[in-house]
């Protein structure tokens, strides 16, 4: 069959042709709707819905107290403040820093997988030093312009530390103004 927009015969012509509806006098029930059932008229009694407590992995007799059963499957069982790597949390949101920017962000980017508040810092870590390295290559040419980067540079990343070691225990990020909100919304997406 040919669909070009300029054909020499028409397509209708050639087309299979769906067979006729059948007119038929009995209805044929609905798939998706339940059979009727005419044995009895309470709606609540026919229920053929197993109790609440099969659908539980805990053995029959077991009452854990109010709050205590896991209603999200396993959701109840993750750790904010695990990392993927053998360290601390704080200490790692510290390295993002520290670890010879930006190169210690991307590193914790491709190794931490589990916590989110390492991830922020990293990704807000690369960013931030990747711009601040476009600046120091613009303003090579100038010995007094670099050595003031230098040191907003080290102020930064003493500052950016603090606070990635300081808000580890809340789980507080601090946004730097237009990286910090592109780092959430990274780690947002993710």
């Amino acid at each position: 069959m040919d669909f070009a927009p300029y054909q020499d015969t028409d397509p209708q012509s050639t087309r299979a042709l769906s067979p006729p509806p059948q007119r038929a006098t009995s209805r044929s029930p609905n798939p998706k709707s339940p059979p009727p059932n005419r044995g009895t008229t309470d709606p609540f009694l026919a229920s053929t819905l197993p109790a609440p407590s099969h659908f539980t992995d805990e053995p029959r007799g077991d009452s854990r107290g109010f709050g205590n059963t896991d209603l999200e499957g396993g959701r109840s069982n993750i750790n904010l403040f695990d990392t993927s790597l053998p360290l601390r949390l704080d200490y790692e949101a510290m390295l993002a820093y520290l670890l010879l920017p930006p190169a210690g962000g991307v590193f914790l980017l491709l190794v931490e997988h589990k916590s989110d508040y390492v991830r922020f810092h990293a990704w807000q870590s690369s960013l931030v030093f990747t711009a601040m390295f476009i600046i120091h290559l613009i303003f090579s040419w100038s010995s007094i312009l670099s050595w003031i980067l230098f040191v907003f540079d080290l102020g930064l990343i003493a500052f950016l530390t603090f606070h990635a070691y300081q808000d580890a225990n809340n789980l507080d990020r601090i946004e730097l103004p237009f990286f910090g909100g592109l780092a959430s919304s990274f780690v947002d997406a993710e």
